[in-house]
This record gives structure tokens, sequence and C-alpha cells, in this order.
């Protein structure tokens, strides 16, 4: 780094000057360029230096003027054509606009100064207001113009980028629609509560894990990372070889599912007897049913009636999304699939001829594969129908079908993983490289974050590789220990009658634990999910929470923010008693009646359903079936029926008092 002293038109400033910056697209081409987060509609972080870079010719003089002060800045771009300079930002408010002049002229106009955050994750912090509850309602009143949007167009790079894609864009029912509802949600609350502009920054990609949020350099501090890397170094130092052993492993993998997948293959014909498979109501993920967290493939089959109006006519078979791959046949005929990768939220419509569907009885049949997560079709009802191209009517589809079993994926190999170079969002580090690396040093005052589905199986990991990640993100950022808030996994999945293990449970723990970097901040959501969805569509409860940590703990308001979070225990005689941080104005349980979803266990470490009482500021467990109680747990389960709050309405945080391995111990 080289510091460069330069005498302006109004007075003496000291410029730093950036010497080595992040690789890629920054090469200079002559004129002077900014990366696409510094540009019109911006929101500048009030209370500190503003970061401004860029590029332009090797050794140009740039000068830069700003509105809000007479001082001009002048900085030189170093041999590379990289130049990077701060300075004080103004007060809140604006419209502001910089100009800057080398061989050519750009202006920024409309900018604010405010608070700007980064909003990123996985798909339950990518999920648009279009797609969340009362879309139509919240669009129509979006008319925010000092809140602005920016959202990260999605980028894989294996090493990191120094610019992105995007636009800042104001806050209206023309441009909310698109954007993070959580981020939205978030935001708005900020801006009404603070009465300042709120900028915020999109960069979030469904389906992914922490780790490919992580800078290179911090994850080759965990050995599972770092042997994951060094296999993507080999495989970049030879592609062709890396990929055909590739192409090899997924043609041997793939040998041994279509061996699966022909197994009960009869089915397919439309005269077979399917009067011994169960039933099951669609749609709906099938985690809700008695199958349970399975992974694997399923058989459907449904029989329905078409009048005679509607033969010989072009069909269109709708089925929602299936998760995560489907082939499809109707009499017999395959009419469609989609059987790749980041298929799963997918919604199938297939077209076919009118020779297919006859007068009278016809048959569906769809082969699903869930290779993990939730399984099933499960849209909406009106998404399942067989309706004509001509307009002569339509069929539902929902409604109970048969269903059977065809293997469970643990009896399979484990699928192939391409190469982190062959577009894979999930290798280690590339979405950083894409879409974290292109934001800094732009000033911000602090991140919310969305993620964890994707890391469940591996929740024992996530413990470190979470932490892991924050940290990363604040030493690059260069400004401190800024906030870092996250929201817990919500409930999902099927109710279970008796306590038991859970991975979900076992990751919401890792998040929990957490909260022991400093400044950071948890929005419990354990009672605003949807046990048949993954995304559930309450995302202003998810907002309204993670701005109510931001308001009391990065902002200083005296408000509640946080519901009951375990503290410590004791154990007295038969029973163990509870103390919490986080009481607010007591503790309730909500909506009256005794609390729920307390589990007891002796050294046995067979847990039992448990009464629990509320005594003062902390709370009595017992039961009568476990007489030298050793632990208790508080909603340890995927979707726990429960019940603690505090009178300010917040829900407690799931919690255990044990450290008993887990289900994804293992899994390191």
């Amino acid at each position: 780094m080289m510091v460069n002293s330069r005498v302006c038109i109004s007075g003496l400033v000291l410029i730093t000057i950036v010497g080595v910056f992040l690789s890629s697209a920054g090469t200079a081409c002559g004129e002077v360029r900014l990366p696409a987060v510094i540009g019109d509609n911006m929101v500048l972080q009030q209370g500190g230096k503003v970061p401004i870079w860029g590029w332009a010719e090797p050794n140009e003089e740039i000068m830069v003027s700003v509105s809000w002060h007479s001082m001009q800045w002048g900085v030189t771009a170093n041999e590379h054509g990289k130049w990077q300079f701060s300075m004080d930002a103004p007060k809140a408010g604006g419209p502001y606009e910089i100009t800057l002049r080398g061989k050519n002229t750009i202006t920024i106009r409309n900018i604010l100064v405010g608070e700007v955050w980064v909003c990123s994750g996985q798909s339950n912090m990518e999920m648009s207001v279009y797609s969340s509850a009362n879309a139509q309602e919240e669009i129509s009143a979006a008319k925010y113009p000092n809140i602005r949007l920016f959202t990260v167009q999605k980028k894989i790079a294996d090493s990191p980028e120094s610019d992105c894609v995007g636009q800042w864009q104001q806050c209206s029912p023309q441009t909310v629609g698109g954007f993070s509802a959580v981020g939205y949600f978030f935001g708005r609350k900020l801006h009404k509560e603070l009465n300042v502009p709120v900028g915020l920054i999109n960069t979030s990609w469904g389906g992914t894990v922490a780790e490919a949020w992580t800078r290179a350099g911090a994850l080759e501090t965990m050995p599972y990372f770092k042997r994951q890397m060094d296999a993507v170094a080999a495989a970049k130092a030879d592609p062709e070889v890396s990929m055909a052993k590739y192409r090899e492993e997924l043609a041997q993998w793939q040998e041994k599912i279509n061996e699966g997948n022909s197994k009960d293959q009869d089915c397919i014909a439309p005269g077979f007897d399917d009067t011994g498979w169960k039933e099951m109501a669609l749609p709906g993920l099938w985690e809700t049913t008695e199958l349970g967290n399975f992974d694997g493939l399923v058989w459907f089959r449904r029989t329905f009636e078409v009048p005679e109006n509607m033969t010989g006519k072009e069909m269109v078979l709708s089925l929602g999304p299936i998760d995560d791959m489907d082939s499809t046949w109707v009499n017999g005929v395959r009419v469609g699939g989609l059987e790749g990768p980041g298929t799963w939220m997918a919604p199938r419509e297939y077209k076919f001829g009118g020779d297919i569907i006859k007068a009278g009885r016809n048959v569906i049949v769809v082969r699903v594969l869930d290779t993990g997560g939730g399984g099933g079709i499960y849209g909406q009802p009106e998404q399942m129908m067989l309706k004509d191209t001509g307009g002569a009517g339509s069929i539902s589809l929902s409604g109970k079908w048969r269903y059977k079993v065809g293997y469970d994926i643990k009896s399979m190999p484990s699928q192939p993983s391409p190469p982190a170079w062959a577009n894979n969002p999930n290798a280690p580090t590339v979405l950083y490289n894409g879409m974290i690396a292109p934001l800094i040093p732009f000033g911000i005052k602090g991140a919310i974050w969305y993620q964890g589905e994707s890391n469940a199986g591996r929740a024992y990991q996530y413990r470190e590789s979470f932490p892991l990640m924050i940290t990363n993100w604040r030493e690059d950022w260069e400004r401190g220990d800024f906030p870092f808030l996250f929201v817990q996994l919500a409930n999902f999945m099927a109710v279970k009658d008796e306590p038991g293990e859970s991975a979900w449970a076992e990751l919401r723990e890792a998040q929990l634990r957490t909260l022991s970097l400093p400044n950071t901040g948890q929005a419990v959501i354990i009672d605003i999910g949807d046990a048949e969805d993954i995304h559930p569509k309450n995302k202003q409860d998810v907002g309204k929470r993670l701005a109510l940590w931001a308001l009391g703990n990065s902002y200083g308001k005296s408000i509640v923010y946080s519901g009951p979070l375990y503290k410590s225990m004791k154990a007295d005689g038969g029973k163990i008693i509870l103390s919490f941080d986080h009481v607010g104005g007591g503790l309730v349980a909500k909506g009256g009646g005794s609390l729920k979803g307390f589990a007891i266990a002796g050294e046995d470490k067979k847990f039992v359903w448990a009464d629990a009482k509320i005594e003062g500021d902390k709370i009595v467990v017992s039961s009568d079936a476990v007489a030298a109680p050793a632990a208790v747990r508080y909603a340890w389960a995927d979707n726990p029926v429960c019940n603690l709050y505090n009178a300010e309405g917040l829900p407690a945080s799931p919690f255990r008092t044990d450290d008993w391995p887990g289900v994804t111990a293992a899994a390191q």
C-alpha cells in the first residue's frame, strides 16, 4: 500500500492509494470507471469514512468534488490503474452529488446518506416481496424513495472479483417486487423508526452453503474444507482430467440410480394394479406425512376421468414444484421431467399431443427423487391440473394419490459433485469471490443473514464454519465488529409425537452458539414457519424481528429486542431450574395454559415430555418418570410445538442443557 500527499484546490488532503486490489474485472481501459455498487441513487453510510474507488489510466490524476463540501480531493491511480480514497460522510440526508474528473467526467447523482445493510444468505433471503404474504398489498404500499435497493447479480468465481453487476434503485411499487422480502421489511422498519435513508444490498443465492460465502484463506483453517479446496486446486491444474473423472463418476452413479429407478417400472403401464399402494394427499411435502424425514425415490399414481370434448387436443399437465427431480408419464408415455440439480423450485408444466389422452379413465405416474431436505410434489392445489390449450376445460389433480417407496437414498451412492469451476455455487469460496468481494470496502453499517437449511446435515461443523464466515467478512471489510444479525431456522416438516433427535434443532443450536461472537443478534422464528413449505411466506415478522435487534442493540433504542435466551440450569432434587436472559416484562406461556415443548431426561439420555412451570423469571421442569433429571431440552425438533415467550411477544430460542452427541456430530 502506498500513501500519496497531494495539494488540492481547497487544501492539503491525504489520499490513500490502493496498490494491490481485488483481481479480475477492474482492469483499466483508459477512462475513469467506478464499480457497480458506487452509482446513482446509492446510499452512503453515515457517521464515518466513505470509501470511493475505481479504475483509470495507470498514473492518471483524478479530481473529486462533492456537493456537500467546498473541498476537492485529488487521487492518482497506481501502475495498475486502480485508485481508492476515503472521505468523511456528511450528515444523514440528501440528495447529494459526487463528481470525478480525469480524462472523462463522471457525476454520481441522487445520493443519500443514512444506514446501509448487506442482506445475504440462501433462498429465504432471496425470496422476493412478490412471493411473500400479502404481496400485492405490500408492493402497492412500497412508496419509500428514501429506501434504496441494490441486488447483486448471481455469479460464481474461483478468485475474488473486483466488480459485480447491479444497480441502485429507489424503492417503489415498480422496483420492490423482485427484491428480498426479508431485506425490504427489515429496511422499512429501520427507515420508519430512525427516520433516515436506508440502503439495502441483496446478495443471496438459494440452496447454497455457508462455506461458499467464505474466503479461501479463512476456510483453509478448517481441515474439512482444506481438503475440498486442495481437490479443487488439483482439478483446476488439469481441468480435462478432472472433468473426465467427474463424468466417469457421474455415469457410474447414474447407472446405480437407473437401476433403482427401474425397480417398480411396471407401474408406468396404465393397467397396473396399484390397490396395494398407500394414499397421500397432494400437494404437500411428504415430511408432513408418515414418510417423515425420508430421502429417496417415491412413485406416485393418479387416475382421472376425461370427458370426450377434451380429447384430441394439445394438453398441458401442471404439477407445480417438485422437490427434487421427477419423471412423469401419462398413459404410459413419458411427457416430461426435470432431473438435473437445482430443479426443486421449478414448477412443472409439460405439453403433449392430443393422441395421448383418451375419453374415460387415464393415468398419471410421477417418479420423484429427493436427495435431501423436503421432498415431494409440494406447490398449491390450483397448480395441479390438466388442461387443453384450446380452453375446452381443465381437470384438478390435487387430492389423494397412491404412492409407493422405490428406494431410500441411504442405500445408494452419493451423487458426485462437479468440479468447482464447472458452475457449482456450493463449492467453497465461489460466492464470496463473485458476490461479496466486489462489495468490499463499500461503507456499511452491518449485515443480515438468513441461511442454514443447506448446512443442517453438518450442524456441528456449522458451529465453527458460520462464526468463521462472520469473522472473515468483518476482517475483510475493515470496519471492526460490525453488527451481524441472523435468522434462526423456522419450524418445518412434520410434528413428532415424542421427543427425539433433529438435525434442524442442532443447526439452530449452532446458530444460537454464534451469539458468543461480539455484536451478533438472532431473530427467532420458531413460531412462524410452515410445516409444508421450507419457504414460509410471512417475511414481515422475520424482517421486524431482525430490525428489533438492530434498533435495540445497534442503535441504542430502549426496547426489548429478543425473546428469552437460555442462560443456566440448576438441578434441585427431582427438578431442574432454568434461568434466562432477555426475560423482558416476564416469561409467559403464549395463549395461556401450560408450557409446551419441554422434555427432560436422566443420565440414561431417554427424554420424555416434562411438566414446566414459570416461577418468577425462572422455569421449573420435572417429570414423574424421571427421578434424577440430568438434562432439559426445549423446542428440540424439526417442527416443535412450543409456547415460551416474554411479555413483549417474542419467542424463546430452542435450546438444550446437555452436550450429548447429536445426529450430525459425525458429519465433520
